[in-house]
């Protein structure tokens, strides 16, 4: 077998390289709770000496390096002979800790000066300041999660509606990692036959041919589409729907950001351009992050601030995932209007539905609603949540990629391709090698299982301290 399987030439280095960063000879610490005032701080201490540090600044009935594993202990922390705070000190013993070390966290009074004094007399102890995302990076080398799992970690800090938190969660269960799994074991199990096949053709080895052989590489190639297929619901889920409501001038696009976000955030007025720049803020519409985006009003711009609100205004259009066209419904519609025709879901709405309607509007099909006695609000976000549902969301399958994994998958799914045309144009079966094995280490990124130095640094750094 080919030694892409059973190790290659550059795997004892990778290897080599993670052993050593699993198993780092210096302690860290960090403040695992966000900074400011509060009642209780935490801070963590993680590695080889966390035991010896906590015996070092802590005061109690018995020593940290001798109270059992999953146990909390109530003592002092004290810088010489100075007292610092009264704390809770909880031990976890290795390898039963989040991060698979030794693992003190000391959780003191949450004020800013006492939580700084507790984290610096650590630092004296012994431990040095923890790179972000350091504690999740020692969890995933010392095998207590993969890197979706890791990722997930951030994903559920960051979670601003329930379908979020609940994506997240699936993945730090190792939804998505047991998925990846499966189609890299499939791989495993194709490329393993193919290469047996050409390196031992004196075992007489007949790799799976024709249909056989298409059949699982298209089941493989299958599921890879599926999870691309949820990339889209992952960036809302992780960024929000960008809703950008635009339109003419006194049309009531401010008064309908107001009404949506449930308080006066724009200035509201009868005097038009009051509006120069995008507004912006986030609702949470029944589980969905929604970004709305206040505009300035489109017209023939009378001085060089409003040109520039205009300007913002159609860069804003271009990004947008959702466009909500606010008209007058008592003026004239105008010359220029048209229906917009990209795949973005383009809601037009008929505001001031407490004055007469034009006649320009008759049998125009659109949602009337009123922002100033917040008639037809309601039907409005029907209409956004059954367009979503129809574009993007599936509330029912809440798993969902991200960016890294959706290049990671498109890089195998192209490789699949290929395979299958090398298989269809009848070529030796170790071009198809080739193939498989570049599918294999695309999704092998993943997880990390392949390319974990290349990946590491960028992916924690995007941590906060203390995780």
């Amino acid at each position: 077998m080919h030694r892409s399987l059973a190790g290659s030439p550059a795997e004892p280095a990778s290897v080599k390289a993670a052993e050593e960063r699993a198993t780092p000879r210096d302690t860290i610490a960090a403040v695992s709770t966000p900074a400011g005032e509060g009642a209780i701080a935490l801070i963590r201490i993680s590695g080889e000496d966390a035991l010896g540090v906590a015996d070092r600044i802590y005061r109690g009935k018995e020593k940290p390096s001798e109270t059992p594993s999953h146990t909390q202990r109530v003592g002092e922390i004290f810088e010489a002979d100075r007292l610092i705070d009264q704390v809770v000190l909880s031990v976890h013993r290795a390898p039963a800790s989040y991060t698979g070390e030794d693992l003190v966290e000391i959780s003191c009074h949450g004020g800013i000066l006492v939580t700084a004094r507790v984290l610096e007399t650590c630092f004296r102890g012994g431990a040095r300041s923890a790179r972000p995302g350091e504690f999740s990076e020692r969890a995933f080398l010392n095998g207590k999660m993969d890197l979706t799992q890791a990722e997930a970690v951030m994903d559920l800090i960051r979670a601003r509606s329930d379908l979020a938190l609940r994506s997240a969660n699936e993945q730090l269960e190792g939804r998505l990692g047991s998925k990846i799994t499966a189609i890299r074991a499939q791989l495993v199990e194709m490329l393993a036959h193919v290469e047996a096949a050409i390196d031992f053709p004196e075992e007489d080895i007949v790799p799976d041919q024709g249909g056989k052989l298409r059949a699982r590489l298209d089941a493989v190639r299958q599921k890879i589409s599926d999870l691309l297929a949820t990339a889209e619901q992952g960036r809302i889920l992780r960024e929000g729907v960008r809703a950008v409501i635009y339109g003419p001038t006194n049309a009531g696009k401010s008064s309908l950001l107001n009404r949506l976000l449930g308080y006066d955030r724009a200035i509201v007025s009868e005097t038009p351009g009051t509006t120069r720049d995008t507004i912006e803020e986030v609702i949470n519409l029944r589980g969905i992050p929604i970004r709305l985006v206040d505009t300035a009003g489109l017209r023939d711009f009378q001085d060089d601030l409003e040109r520039e609100g205009i300007a913002r205004t159609e860069r804003s259009l271009a990004t947008a995932d959702l466009l909500l066209h606010v008209f007058d419904r008592n003026a004239p519609k105008p010359v220029r209007f048209e229906q917009n025709s990209t795949d973005r879901i383009d809601l037009v709405l008929l505001n001031k539905s407490d004055l007469a309607e034009h006649p320009d509007w008759k049998n125009h099909e659109a949602l009337r609603i009123c922002c100033l006695e917040e008639n037809g609000l309601r039907g409005l976000e029907e209409a956004i949540l059954e367009r979503l549902s129809e574009h993007h969301l599936r509330p029912e399958n809440s798993l969902a990629i991200n960016a890294r994994h959706r290049d990671c998958l498109r890089r195998a799914l192209d490789s699949c391709e290929l395979a299958r045309a090398t298989m269809k144009a009848g070529l030796a079966p170790e071009y198809m090698a080739v193939d498989l094995r570049a599918a294999l280490r695309a999704v092998g990124e993943i997880t990390g299982v392949e390319n974990v130095e290349e990946i590491l640094d960028s992916l924690f750094a995007q941590f906060c301290i203390g995780k």
